[in-house]
């Protein structure tokens, strides 16, 4: 199975932290978010990984050499202009087509600023059993932006609390307002139905997606640790945690 990992933006709400670094770089107890990111891929049996940079990408690419890749097939998608979460993953779409005695196995697109104790291999579980052409890591928790789910966690829609604005692509008597993630088991199916380009946001895929009834699911990891690392104080507060053994 490959991983894909999402570290390509320029994270300024982590400022001034990042003003002379990635966000992929930024550390909790010394270690990097892409170190910690490729650990948790590498410790589930995941040994290629694709990364997208842009903000610092020189930063990144010593690094990685500094560190021997860990240990990793590593590849690295550079963007010279950003290209959002479904431009990103679209530009990458080589990695996992590359093979085609493996081009129907599912990968992981994982954010490199979130931590979280979720457990991967019940999530691709879930995925497979249910022949989802995505699955989304979700939570009942408070956020901006949610995702709406039916009762058979099939995606219909999202909502945003900041403008108050709700949209529907699919009908549903009853729906679930759950938070995503940011990270996702994909079957790489999706690459031909993406007709994005450019600059995309990979929600408006699967939104779009879901309109036409293809299988966006959601996998409920409410029982797991997960944080957002995209503000100093959640660094601040995942340090804590790692330091009180919460994050396992």
């Amino acid at each position: 199975m490959k991983a894909m990992i999402l570290a390509a933006g320029l994270g300024t709400r982590l400022r001034p932290i990042t003003d002379n670094r990635p966000k992929a770089l930024v550390e909790i107890a010394g270690r990097t978010l892409l170190e910690i990111t490729l650990s948790r891929l590498r410790a589930f049996g995941i040994r290629e990984v694709i990364i997208n940079v842009h903000h610092f990408a020189g930063m990144i690419l010593e690094y990685l050499k500094a560190n021997d890749n860990f240990g990793m097939r590593v590849e690295v998608s550079c963007e010279s202009v950003l290209l959002d979460t479904g431009g990103g993953l679209k530009n990458a779409a080589y990695f996992f087509l590359e093979d085609s005695s493996r081009s129907d196995e599912s990968f992981i697109l994982h954010n490199v600023d979130v931590i979280s104790t979720i457990d991967l291999r019940r999530m691709v579980q879930f995925h497979t059993e249910n022949q989802a052409l995505a699955t989304l890591a979700v939570q009942d928790r408070q956020t901006s932006r949610y995702l709406l789910f039916d009762q058979q966690l099939q995606l219909c829609g999202r909502r945003s609390t900041r403008d108050q604005k709700t949209e529907f692509v699919r009908s549903s008597q009853q729906v679930q307002a759950l938070a995503f993630s940011g990270i996702h088991v994909i079957s790489p199916r999706l690459f031909a139905m993406m007709n994005e380009e450019g600059v995309f946001s990979i929600i408006t895929s699967y939104l779009n997606l879901a309109a036409h009834g293809e299988k966006i699911l959601a996998f409920r990891a409410d029982e797991y640790y997960w944080r957002d690392l995209g503000r100093p104080e959640n660094v601040t507060q995942a340090a804590l945690d790692l330091k009180q053994e919460i994050i396992l």
